[in-house]
């Protein structure tokens, strides 16, 4: 690899708008971001199941099922 080309590699710390920061390495020192794992859905359980528009209904309508 050749010298004096790649940007430092530094402890950064990570602040997301939930108010959770955590540390970690970038050729950044600070990143925010806009949704981290405790905040997440998928992370913290809260996630459901929603139907687009109600396609179900407009398939059972289109079709004459109950």
């Amino acid at each position: 690899m050749k010298e004096g080309i790649h940007p430092k590699y530094q402890p950064s710390k990570v602040t997301c708008v939930c108010g959770a920061s955590f540390e970690t390495g970038s050729t950044r020192k600070e990143l925010k971001v806009e949704i981290c794992s405790n905040c997440h859905p998928f992370y913290t359980g809260s996630q459901r199941q929603v139907e687009v528009g109600g396609r179900a209904d407009k398939f059972r309508k289109k079709y004459g099922l109950k």
